[in-house]
């Protein structure tokens, strides 16, 4: 069992930046994948980057050029530095770990893009 805690979220202008981070109360070494999904009210959650215990990252197309996912296993973190925010960037982001066939997830952080 892997728990996960994030923090980072927040409301921001457009064109702004934030960090999320996202720890685990387990090591992570053995964690196939990590990332964070996000999700609009009365929407499907949607990925918008992953990266693999291998350091291989991929991301969603619109978002690509603006965020950067980064994970740590000897601290047990996985991070997300977004950049240029858009209002469209407004949802609730969740963290996830995913072991074979077993999915983790955080609690969300809230992330609003407004002027």
């Amino acid at each position: 069992q892997v728990q996960l805690v994030e923090s980072g979220g927040g409301l921001v202008q457009p064109g702004g930046s934030l960090r999320l981070s996202c720890a685990a109360s387990a090591s992570i070494l053995r964690i196939d994948s990590m990332g964070w999904y996000r999700q609009i009210p009365g929407k499907q959650r949607d990925l918008v980057a992953a990266i693999n215990s291998g350091g291989t990252a991929n991301y969603a197309d619109s978002v690509k050029g603006r965020f950067t996912i980064s994970r740590d296993n000897a601290k047990n973190t996985v991070s997300l530095q977004m950049n240029n925010l858009k209002p469209e960037d407004t949802a609730v982001y969740y963290c996830y770990a995913a072991s074979r066939a077993t999915y983790y997830w955080g609690q969300g952080a809230q992330v609003t893009v407004s002027s």
